[in-house]
């Protein structure tokens, strides 16, 4: 299974999510093509509710912890329960281009 399918099965199943978008935005970045090293998740979930931002980041790195102990070098989040997602129109916020260089430049 790939990293993207397994961080998308494990937010499923602990989060039910009513959104759920998983970008492999390892292409962004300087690693080998085909890289599944930097993810950007956007998650819409009612557990949210409760939680601030950060609660509900770490809720996500506790549910993904091996994932980011091993093949994932780089996660980036949106976390919204649906009333947040809605006002925001449904936009997701644009990522950054990696300010990293590549190799070559070291």
């Amino acid at each position: 299974m790939s990293v993207q399918s397994t961080i998308e099965q494990k937010i499923q199943d602990a989060l039910k999510p009513e959104f759920l978008e998983v970008i492999n935005e390892s292409h962004m970045h300087n690693v080998p093509p085909g890289s599944e090293s930097h993810f950007k998740v956007i998650i819409v979930s009612p557990d949210f509710a409760p939680l601030g931002r950060v609660q509900r980041h770490q809720a996500v790195n506790g549910i993904l912890a091996d994932e980011l102990a091993g093949p994932v070098h780089a996660l980036s989040m949106e976390t919204h329960t649906a009333p947040e997602w809605e006002q925001r129109g449904g936009q997701r916020l644009q990522s950054p281009q990696c300010h990293g260089g590549s190799k070559a430049d070291q």
